[in-house]
Parts: structure tokens; sequence; C-alpha cells
């Protein structure tokens, strides 16, 4: 690997595109964030989610950790409307028919208590008489919305969705509207 490539982790707030040019003055964009000339983002992360976004100039590398057939793991915290029952739970896990596919089985948990996350800006709507739940949702897919898609289709609207990591790269520590370049070892299990 040359020393020319740079590898970045953003943990990207709620309402920031994941693209470098403005469609919209009104809407903020990585550029807000990051100055790094010839980057781009490995995948997308919808305007309404939050999370792990890895930007790279090293084309091969982009292509890999994004495309399907490669299979790389990207794990969500996703907290949903209502509790999700046993019978949602494996539905999601063995994949669910949204528009004219059927996705590929997941890893599906129920968290057993709301993660550790910085508050969103601006807050999910509370209804006092509708509960939530936080389901951890492991896929090897990254469909547009796939993971709204999925949880709305079994009944359990998506009210917040955070990417906590794509393989084995994680946020580590990284607050909303930060970034760090890739330390050695994340860049050796990368290359």
């Amino acid at each position: 690997m040359t020393n020319d490539y740079r590898y970045i982790i953003f943990y990207k707030p709620y309402g920031v595109l994941s693209q470098f040019t403005k469609d919209a003055p009104t809407r903020s964009t990585l550029k807000d964030y990051i100055q790094v000339p010839d980057i781009y983002p490995v995948g997308r992360l919808d305007w309404d989610s939050e999370g792990l976004l890895l930007l790279t100039n090293h084309g091969q590398l982009q292509h890999r950790l994004s495309h399907p057939r490669f299979e790389h793991e990207r794990t969500y915290w996703v907290q949903v409307e209502r509790i999700p029952d046993a019978d949602a739970i494996v539905h999601l896990q063995t994949g669910v028919k949204i528009q004219d596919y059927c996705t590929r089985s997941a890893k599906v948990r129920l968290l057993p208590e709301e993660p550790s996350l910085p508050e969103r800006d601006p807050p999910i709507r509370f209804r006092k008489n509708v509960p939530t739940a936080w389901l951890e949702m492991t896929l090897t897919e990254g469909r547009n919305r796939q993971v709204r898609r999925m949880t709305a289709a079994v009944g359990f609207p998506t009210l917040r969705l955070v990417r906590v990591s794509i393989a084995h790269l994680q946020l580590d520590g990284l607050q909303p509207g930060q970034w760090r370049d890739l330390n050695p070892s994340e860049l050796k299990k990368v290359a």
C-alpha cells in the first residue's frame, strides 16, 4: 500500500449529506466537516442516519468495501417504535421482502438496554404512549434505506439509525462531526 492513500473515519451527524457538493445552501455536507482533498465516502449514510462513514482516495478499497459481493459486515444500532416480538426478529434475521427483492439474512438482536450514544440534534419525536426499543442489526448488503425499510416491513418503524461499525472499523470515542485517520492496526486489516 502506498503512503499516498488516505483513510478517514468520520462520525456523520444527523442532517448531513454523505457528499461534498452542496445541492442546497441550507443542507450540511461532508465539506462542512472535512477539508481533505480528493477523498470520497465508501458507501453512504442517508441524511437522517448517523454514525461511521469511511472516506478514502483508494478506489480499489472503496469498491471492495462497498460492493455487496464482498459481504463486508455493517452494524447498526436502530431505535424502533414499539417493542419487536420474537417473530419480527426472526423475520429480520431470515430476510424481508422489500419492493422487488428479499434482503439477505442478517444478524439481529434486541438490545437489553439503550446504547450509550450522544444525544441527537434534533431529538427523535417522543410519544408518551408508544414505547421504543433498540436493535443491533448486522447486514452484508447496503441497499438504499434498507434498514428503515426492513423494520417498517415487520411493523416497527425506525426512529433513529446509527452505524457503529464497518467490518472491523469502529467509531472508538468519536463524537458527531469528528473524524480521524485510521490507526496502523486498522490499516493492516484494511489492506
